[in-house]
């Protein structure tokens, strides 16, 4: 397996004292009521005063040594848990408290603005950036419990300068920080995904060209009866990876499938959920499988959540990756496509499962 020199940057940890040279940190899934951990090694001294990219620099620069043994045990077991729970719940990865609590402001701020106001942003038929609901075909079509203020980010070419507000005051400013460093962890998530599938670490980066990033605000208010309605349908995502910030003391409102059970996926302090998707099923040929998804609602509280997704370029041809085909072992499961055209597909279907990612598959 590839070494992943000096390399688990995202999982920094933040506090008082400086991690020890041989002290484990923790990261952790859950299965039902059930908390797996597993152990990803940091070497050498971090400090909590140091940014995110100099203690990422200080790790990747070689400047701090870990065995590759240990390296390859911390990434076996990446590998295991994506295999196991398609998900990942990161903590400790270095963006600082101040950027989510900044972004999760103005995204409650905007969602309390008056109706009228918020309707200048409208989310056209058809689209998925502006305010209201996304995946609607139909008159009759069971609406989810959920109000979306969705944009485009990155590149500049997929913006509509008319649907980012000029209210809440800072709107703007904080979005295009916070997406910054989500942009930066994505791209060291790949780098580490690369490693635990024993690719070379730039594999990913190499392949997606300029990345497509997109962010969706989502506004559950309380729901009076919970068992009618969902507050968003079971899905999975279109994307590579999907980076979720749930709003803080948020109760439980996500759920993978899992062993045909949907299970809760109970929220960390200070946490990332990062949901893996279907352009990395269609690479990895299926080695690691997009996770299906759903949201429920709540009978008391309300809950906001800040989603982003990060893909590659539209014009990029997606199929699976040659060294993760074997003709006698694990034959070609996906056909070739381009990313926009799948793009297309998954924005105009409603959310059914991943029914979505049956326009990849190669049917025998």
């Amino acid at each position: 397996m590839a070494t992943a020199r000096a390399s688990v940057g995202f999982l920094l940890q933040r506090r008082s004292t400086p991690l020890r040279s041989d002290e484990a940190f923790r990261g952790v899934f859950w299965q039902a009521a059930v908390r797996v951990r597993f152990s990803l090694v940091l070497g050498g001294v971090v400090s909590s005063s140091m940014s995110s990219d100099q203690a990422n620099d200080n790790l990747v620069s070689g400047k701090t040594r870990i065995q590759d043994r240990q390296i390859n045990l911390n990434m076996y077991e990446l590998h295991m848990n994506i295999r196991m729970f398609f998900l990942l719940q990161v903590i400790n990865h270095g963006i600082e408290v101040g950027v989510v609590e900044d972004i999760e402001k103005v995204a409650k701020e905007f969602f309390e603005m008056p109706l009228e106001e918020k309707k200048k942003y409208p989310m056209e038929p058809g689209t998925v950036q502006g305010y209201g609901q996304a995946f609607i075909f139909s008159e009759d079509q069971k609406l989810d419990w959920c109000n979306m203020f969705a944009l485009g980010v990155h590149p500049p070419s997929i913006r509509n300068p008319k649907l980012w507000p000029s209210k809440p005051a800072r709107f703007s400013e904080n979005l295009e920080g916070y997406s910054k460093e989500i942009r930066k962890l994505c791209k060291r998530l790949l780098k580490y995904i690369a490693i635990s599938l024993d690719l070379k670490e730039e594999r990913f980066e190499e392949m997606f060209g300029e990345a497509v990033q997109a962010v969706r605000m989502n506004y559950y208010p309380p729901c009076s009866r919970p068992d009618l309605v969902m507050g968003l349908s079971p899905h999975s995502d279109g994307s590579a990876l999907t980076v979720l910030q749930q709003s803080k003391n948020s109760r439980v409102g996500l759920q993978i499938l899992k062993d045909n059970t949907w299970v809760p996926v109970q929220p960390l302090p200070n946490a990332l959920v990062i949901n893996i998707g279907d352009t990395i099923e269609v690479l990895t040929n299926g080695k690691y499988k997009s996770v299906e998804h759903r949201a429920v609602t709540n009978r008391e509280r309300e809950r906001l959540t800040i989603v982003t997704f990060y893909a590659p370029n539209y014009e990029v041809k997606i199929e699976p990756m040659d060294e993760l085909v074997d003709d006698e072992t694990n034959p070609c499961k996906y056909r070739s496509y381009n990313h926009g055209d799948y793009s297309y597909h998954y924005v105009s279907n409603k959310l059914q499962g991943k029914k979505s990612l049956d326009f990849a598959k190669i049917i025998n």
